[in-house]
């Protein structure tokens, strides 16, 4: 059945469809084992030392060992989920699918949507959930057509009401739970550029926050473009400093439940980003009990 119609379906009724079928993963990941508790929350600095603990995966289903994985990324905005639910997305051999890219597609197509999402987005407001599930349906249903297995979700579900749509539609196994002090998060979004030519993604912010009263400091470098991006760099129009606190307003009233809806039921795992993508990047990994072969090769040449 396609996935419009189970979409449309579950907005209106609790149902349940089994996932499909698909060829096993495609990358290395070490044995689990039980863990029993609701949810999970991976500190950098201290579980790293601390390999007898029970390993933070054992929620998933094992049974459902055909398909491919189907995670789903929350956090605020600007905390960095496109970039590693991108790199898990080609680690794991699945697409990552953003629904801010679908919302920004439909922006540039001018199609029927176009103007009405403009307004949304300037404003700094979430886009409705009939917009966002019929965006995603479409999606959904155009890589099934094309045999596509698994998916890694960034940016839905926003709230509650979506969270339990998804769930009847189909089985989430993970939700990753991004996690980054206020102040980062504030220059992270306000340095993010994009090439107006590829499309590329930047950051020219330089964080730099000296440790203090017992918290831990934190560097994550800027993010420069090629030299054939650099004159092209344009800043998203939601990316001012009044917007992205309204943003980030918005996200602790509506989106804060949807990680206890997760929490509930046992999937979700919280992850403290220690800083920038060197010294993240191989820490989540790590609590998401994954290799990344071509990265060690990388590291060892």
């Amino acid at each position: 059945m396609a996935v419009v119609n189970r979409c449309s379906r579950a907005a209106t009724a609790a149902t349940t469809a089994n996932a499909t079928t698909a060829p096993t993963f495609a990358y290395l990941i070490r044995s689990l084992s039980p863990f029993s508790s609701s949810s999970s929350t991976f500190d950098p600095q201290n579980d790293l030392n601390n390999r007898n603990k029970p390993a933070v995966l054992g929620t998933l289903k094992r049974e459902s060992k055909g398909r491919n994985v189907q995670w789903v990324f929350l956090g605020c905005p600007g905390v960095g989920k496109g970039t590693y639910a991108s790199r898990l997305s080609n680690l794991l051999g699945v697409p990552h699918i953003s629904t801010g890219d679908l919302v920004r597609d439909e922006l540039a197509s001018s199609g029927p949507l176009s103007s009405q999402l403009k307004e949304i987005v300037t404003q700094g407001k979430l886009v409705s959930d009939e917009i966002i599930i019929d965006l995603l349906s479409k999606r959904l249903e155009a890589g099934e057509a094309k045999g596509e297995s698994g998916f890694i979700l960034d940016g839905f579900p926003r709230t509650v009401r979506q969270a339990e749509i998804l769930e009847g539609v189909t089985d989430i196994d993970l939700v990753i739970n991004l996690k980054l002090r206020e102040e980062a998060l504030l220059a992270k979004c306000l340095g993010r550029r994009i090439c107006s030519e590829c499309g590329g993604n930047y950051n020219v912010a330089c964080i730099d926050i000296k440790a203090e009263n017992g918290r831990p400091g934190m560097y994550m470098a800027p993010l420069p473009p090629p030299p054939q991006c650099a004159s092209k760099l344009i800043t998203r129009p939601d990316d001012t400093e009044e917007v992205v606190k309204q943003r980030l307003r918005i996200y602790q009233a509506m989106t804060r439940p949807v990680e206890d809806f997760y929490r509930s039921r046992g999937k979700l795992l919280e992850f403290d980003l220690p800083g920038g993508i060197p010294e993240s990047w191989p820490k989540l990994l790590c609590a998401l009990n994954l290799e990344d072969r071509e990265d060690k090769q990388s590291a060892a040449a």
